[in-house]
């Protein structure tokens, strides 16, 4: 599975705690949804792909 490095986290969080400053639950939530994307993208797979394969390797 592809990993994400620190710096690519670290610029996902600070985006999105900038564009949800006072929303902690929401910024967790898009967050998730943009290390998912950005994994799936780096796979070559939808989202949707991407998901269910992780879903069958557990």
């Amino acid at each position: 599975m592809i990993e994400l490095s620190k710096i690519e986290k670290d610029v996902i969080i600070k985006e999105i705690k900038m564009e949800f400053p006072h929303d902690p639950a929401l910024q967790q939530v898009h967050i998730a949804r943009r290390i998912i994307s950005q994994k799936a993208e780096l796979e070559g797979i939808s989202v949707f792909q991407f998901i269910m394969k992780q879903r069958k390797s557990k």
